[in-house]
C-alpha cells in the first residue's frame, strides 16, 4: 500500500484556486469549517497571489512601448524609467498586503448589525480568498491593452465570490447579506481612491481594485 504523499505549499495553493474558482460553494464550506490564521494566509496565499497582478504589470510597463501623450500630427511614445516602474510596484505590493487587513478589519467589525458573528480570522479568509479571481487574471496584465479587459473580469467574479462568501463565513442574516456586501464594496472603493492617490496609477494592482 502506497502513502499518499502531503501536497507542498504551491500545490496546496494550485487545488485551492481552482477549487475556488470552479466550485466556489462547497470551498467556502470547507474554507469555514478548516482552522488557519491570518499569518499562515498571509504568507502562503495572500503574498504569493497579490504579487502576480504588481510583477505582471511591470513586466508589461518594460516590456512594451508606452503612449505618453498625443500630438497634433501623431503619438509621442516613451519607455518607462525602471527604477520608477519598480518603486511603484513595490508601493503597490506593500500597499496591496495592508489593504487585505484593513478590509478584514472593517467586514469584522459590522458583523454583528448584519446579524453575523465577529470573527477576525473568519473575516481575513473571506477578503484573501475573494479576491483569488482578481489575483490570478492579473498575469494578464503583461497585455498592455487587452490585459486590463480580463483583468477586470477576474475582479468581477472575485465580487460574486466576495458575496458568496459573507453569509458562510460571517454568519450575516440571508436578509442583510447584500447591504453588508454593499458597505463593504463601499469601504473597498474608499481604499481604492485613498490607494490610488498614493499611487502613480489611478488604478491599483491587488484585491481593492477587484472591488
Amino acid at each position: 500500500m502506497h502513502e499518499v504523499e502531503p501536497e507542498t505549499p504551491v500545490q496546496d495553493l494550485v487545488r485551492r484556486a481552482l477549487n475556488l474558482l470552479l466550485h466556489p460553494d462547497q470551498t467556502w464550506d470547507a474554507i469555514e469549517a478548516e482552522p488557519d490564521t491570518i499569518e499562515r494566509l498571509f504568507k502562503y496565499w495572500v503574498a504569493p497571489l497579490a504579487a502576480i497582478p504588481v510583477v505582471g504589470r511591470m513586466l508589461g510597463a518594460l516590456s512594451f512601448w508606452n503612449v505618453s501623450s498625443f500630438q497634433l500630427f501623431g503619438v509621442r511614445f516613451y519607455h518607462p524609467n525602471v527604477i520608477a516602474v519598480l518603486g511603484d510596484g513595490v508601493a503597490r505590493y506593500a500597499l496591496t498586503l495592508i489593504s487585505v487587513y484593513l478590509l478584514a478589519v472593517i467586514v469584522d467589525q459590522f458583523a454583528i448589525q448584519f446579524g453575523g458573528v465577529r470573527d477576525r480570522t473568519h473575516a481575513f479568509k473571506l477578503v484573501a480568498y475573494s479576491g483569488t479571481a482578481a489575483w490570478l487574471a492579473g498575469v494578464f496584465m503583461l497585455l498592455p491593452t487587452a490585459g486590463g479587459v480580463f483583468a477586470l473580469l477576474g475582479g468581477l467574479y472575485s465580487l460574486y465570490l466576495l458575496y458568496l462568501g459573507l453569509p458562510k463565513l460571517m454568519r450575516s442574516a440571508p436578509a442583510f447579506t447584500l447591504n453588508y456586501f454593499a458597505l463593504t464594496l463601499v469601504a473597498a472603493i474608499i481604499m481604492w481612491v485613498v490607494i490610488g492617490s498614493v499611487s502613480s496609477h489611478t488604478d491599483f494592482g491587488g484585491p481593492i481594485h477587484i472591488y
